[in-house]
């Protein structure tokens, strides 16, 4: 079988490949958004009513695309005002007719596939507004009656602010209203109170990016304001009225209009209504019914009133209720008083006044007055009805309320320390409380040294807490005494000191250590040293502590609730030579130290024996030595003598 040459094969594999790059290359499709222009037709400044168009027009470089879609957007003042979605390569948006409300900036986007482009920003001024419309529903009105006007501009479209305007005949305008509206007219209604001849007109304005456009007036629409003559008139009989007289008030109203509506009212409270020309109101008098009476008269919206004064005289004067004493307190007895103060003599006999007084609305006797002792039971809310008889009428008059709550006495305080605990001969808190009593509540607590201290309690869950000097002994607490009182009339309740013996951990701080060597302050070498410290007074346990300033920190510490201890020291030698001191402390956390105590120790007896028989053996071997070098000298000296003769 026959083969191809190495190189001819390797050549097609170079031209297959090329051709595959080349193929891709070729297929490839690519775009992109040059321009997008925006144009304003014919021009950006135009009249009202011209036919305005926006334009938008985009130009695309593609290769291999036969057709692109664009999807335009055109907006005014960054909203969106049309859309389009073609292949062509621009889009027209018509105005027409334009009107200043079209005025603002415009702009074109558009989005090609999976680009976005936007134009620049343009602005469209349109001038010249239609002049407004103005129609009156009535242009007769009565004075403060409601009528109707619409001011419109049919043609115009945008937001407005609609002005209304009175005048008088060789007046200034004077603006009467102003109101938005988002359509192109405005209803409202409207009341003229000066009466006779005026002229209405309106306005309105327009907001746009270019500025505010104002519109011409309207016309002057002539306006005959009519009197509306429905002021009441108000009769009260009689003229001199006590209680319980029979009181007539008539209102009336001179008028032809109908649906008219008549309120009497008083403290705006209606007493009564009627529909007509007249209101006839009877009704049994009484003190309280003294006051303004008002007659109001109403005819569509419009109102006219008229006052009154009624005044009714009392025949009697309402009771007076008393309590006595006011500052009650449990135990005690209260007294309930009712009276009459003041009546008419001719018009009523004060012989038939009948008394009832009442307890929390129930009768609780038929008399003037009530005493009892002042319980929990007895508290509540107290009223006095008095009964008189005039003309065959019962008139019956109420008195305030009294409220009764007594007031509950002050308990037996209790005293004690804050805490629990405390120091001699440091500043402490004592606390004096009564567990039931009404505040306020005043406490004075007594001490040694004419001590006296106030306090005032207001609320119930507060305690008088009094800082208190320091006390040196534990008697001194027996002199404190503490007095409760919440009510002037009777002795205040007490509070002994002797309780604070029994309820009080009472801390005394320990005295001075005295530090102590026993058997001497001379010891022997080898014998035993005990350091005994010992305190005189304080509360237990104690800490103590050994110190030799010779050695650096405590050689021993040592809690016992004992006032003497001691630290034992075996054979003393050298190095326990030197001073001594002692520290105690108890829980009143005070350390007290003692003075300082030097410690000598002598030698043993066995080495001053050595010492001694060491010393005279130096001494004899010294001797020694000094006689045998004397010899040694005269033999030295003989021996030349003899060599010389």
């Amino acid at each position: 079988m026959s083969s191809s040459p190495p190189g001819l094969l390797v050549l097609l594999q170079i031209l297959l490949s090329l051709l595959l790059v080349w193929e891709g290359v070729r297929g490839e499709s690519s775009y992109i958004i040059d321009t997008l222009g925006l144009t304003i037709l014919p021009e950006t400044k135009v009249q009202s009513g011209t036919k305005v168009t926006i334009r938008c027009q985009v130009r695309v470089s593609l290769s291999n695309i036969s057709q692109l879609e664009h999807l335009f957007k055109i907006l005014r003042d960054d909203v969106e005002i049309h859309t389009a979605n073609t292949t062509e390569d621009s889009v027209d948006y018509e105005i027409n007719p334009a009107r200043v409300g079209d005025s603002g900036n415009y702009q074109c986007q558009v989005l090609v596939k999976d680009k976005r482009k936007a134009s620049n920003i343009k602005t469209l001024d349109i001038r010249g507004l239609q002049t407004p419309i103005l129609h009156l529903n009535n242009s007769t009105p009565y004075e403060s009656e409601e009528f109707k006007v619409t001011c419109s501009a049919p043609e115009e479209k945008g937001g407005f602010i609609f002005n209304f305007y009175q005048k008088f005949k060789d007046g200034q305008p004077m603006r009467i209203k102003q109101l938005r509206s988002k359509n192109n007219f405005l209803e409202t209604t409207m009341t003229l109170r000066h009466r006779g001849d005026c002229f209405l007109s309106c306005d309105y304005e327009i907001s746009v990016v270019t500025g505010s456009k104002y519109s011409n007036i309207s016309d002057w629409i002539p306006v005959k304001v009519k009197e509306l003559s429905i002021i009441p008139h108000m009769t009260i009989t009689p003229n001199d009225i006590y209680e319980p007289d029979i009181v007539e008030v008539i209102c009336k109203v001179q008028s032809s209009l109908e649906n008219i509506e008549i309120f009497l009212i008083k403290d705006r409270t209606v007493l009564k209504r009627a529909t007509g020309k007249h209101l006839i109101y009877r009704f049994t008098s009484k003190a309280t019914d003294s006051g303004e009476l008002v007659c109001k008269v109403e005819w569509r919206n419009v109102q006219r009133e008229n006052y009154t004064t009624l005044t009714v005289k009392e025949v009697f004067s309402k009771p007076r209720f008393t309590l006595e004493p006011v500052d009650l307190f449990e135990g005690e007895t209260f007294n309930l008083s009712c009276s009459v103060e003041f009546f008419i003599p001719g018009m009523i006999d004060p012989r038939t006044f009948k008394y009832v007084l009442y307890k929390d609305g129930i009768e609780l006797t038929k008399a003037a007055t009530y005493q009892t002792t002042a319980r929990y039971e007895h508290n509540g809310n107290y009223t006095c009805k008095v009964g008189g008889t005039r003309n065959a009428s019962t008139i019956n008059k109420e008195s305030q309320t009294i409220s009764v709550k007594a007031k509950v006495p002050v308990s037996d305080p209790v005293l004690s320390v804050a805490g629990g605990k405390m120091f001699l001969g440091k500043r402490f808190q004592l606390i004096c409380h009564s567990h039931t009593g009404t505040i306020p509540i005043k406490y004075t607590l007594y001490g040694p040294n004419r001590l006296i201290l106030n306090r005032e309690v207001s609320r119930s869950e507060e305690q008088a807490i009094f800082d208190v000097p320091p006390i040196s002994k534990t008697s001194d607490l027996e002199t404190f005494l503490c007095h409760a009182k919440n009510n002037p009339r009777f002795p205040a309740k007490i509070a002994l000191g002797q309780q604070l013996l029994k309820s009080t951990i009472i801390i005394e701080p320990v005295s001075k250590p005295e530090l102590t060597i026993l058997p001497s302050y001379d010891v022997t070498e080898g014998q035993s040293i005990n350091l005994v410290c010992s305190v005189q007074t304080g509360s237990p346990p104690f800490n103590f502590t050994w110190y030799h300033l010779e050695s650096p920190g405590a050689i021993f510490s040592l809690a016992s609730n004992k006032l003497k201890v001691s630290h034992s020291i075996q054979n003393a030698n050298a190095k326990h030579v030197g001073r001594y001191y002692c520290t105690s402390t108890n829980p009143a956390n005070e350390i007290k130290t003692s003075e300082l105590v030097t410690i000598g120790v002598k030698l043993a007896g066995w080495k001053k024996v050595l010492i001694i028989i060491s010393c005279l053996l130096l001494l004899l071997t010294l001797a020694l030595v000094i006689v045998l070098r004397t010899r040694l000298l005269r033999f030295k000296r003989k021996s030349k003598g003899s060599l010389s003769v």
